[in-house]
């Protein structure tokens, strides 16, 4: 569903992405790690034709994109479905007017059904009644669940998890995780989470990528990931400072 090959990326003189392989197979999450500032948003954008990359191919659905036109990048974006690091609700907009933007922006629905769609969505992530009420008025795990709804609302193929757990409490963290898994069987889709929280993703994934240095230097299944002798996944697994990641790889 979603391949990477060589791809590179850079700021002026600082690599970033420097030379990434990955495949992300067809109905399966995938966990991919890596500490704060490891290039993980970087990656992220490359994938959804938000950057283009200096060199190297990404395909996605079996489309290479790197050199498609900004309206056929549009399209390839449809997709996806993409739950932000912070939920990033509209504050201004109640629930289901944050829930039904995509619809309002691409389909021709009437109010009554994007009401009754946005209402049966909500439904999908275990919330009720609370269509008019505003983001400021929910809890972050709500709001977590509402962001959720959002990207799902549209049927894409694949949904990206941007940090799905950061912000909010242990007992909310463990809804989430069960509503992923949840959400990922229901809707068949693909999913690919983004995280430096290691435990919470692995209790989620089928795969599992670490970004380091620009690089994916490990990539298998969870159980891979427990039994690893690399000492860099190992230092990054354990949350030590001391051990071969060097600070420039941070």
């Amino acid at each position: 569903m979603i391949k990477l090959n060589n791809v590179q990326r850079s700021f002026g003189e600082k690599n970033v992405l420097k030379g990434v392989n990955l495949n992300i197979n067809k109905g399966e999450t995938f966990l991919l790690i890596g500490r704060s500032g490891a290039g993980k948003t970087v990656l992220l954008k490359t994938i959804l034709g938000l950057l283009r990359p200096d060199s190297g191919t990404i395909s996605i659905d079996s489309q290479e994109i790197t050199q498609l036109s900004k309206s056929r990048l549009e399209k390839i974006r449809l997709k996806f479905g993409l739950v932000f690091q912070n939920s990033a609700l509209f504050d201004f907009l109640t629930v289901w007017e944050n829930v039904s933007f995509f619809l309002k922006q691409h389909t021709d629905m009437s109010r009554k059904d994007m009401r009754k769609k946005v209402s049966q969505t909500l439904a999908l992530v275990g919330l009720a009644d609370i269509e008019d009420m505003y983001p400021y008025e929910l809890s972050g795990g709500m709001r977590k669940r509402v962001a959720i709804a959002r990207a799902i609302i549209y049927n894409p193929k694949i949904v990206i998890y941007d940090e799905p757990t950061t912000g909010i409490d242990p007992i909310a963290v463990d809804k989430i995780v069960s509503l992923i898994k949840d959400l990922h069987k229901r809707l068949s889709v693909t999913s690919l989470v983004v995280t430096h929280d290691l435990e919470t993703g692995l209790k989620i994934a089928d795969r599992v990528a670490f970004l380091l240095g620009g690089k994916i230097i490990f990539e298998g299944k969870k159980e891979d990931v427990k039994n690893t002798k690399d000492k860099r996944l190992l230092q990054f697994i354990q949350g030590v400072s001391g051990g071969p990641i060097k600070e420039m790889e941070v």
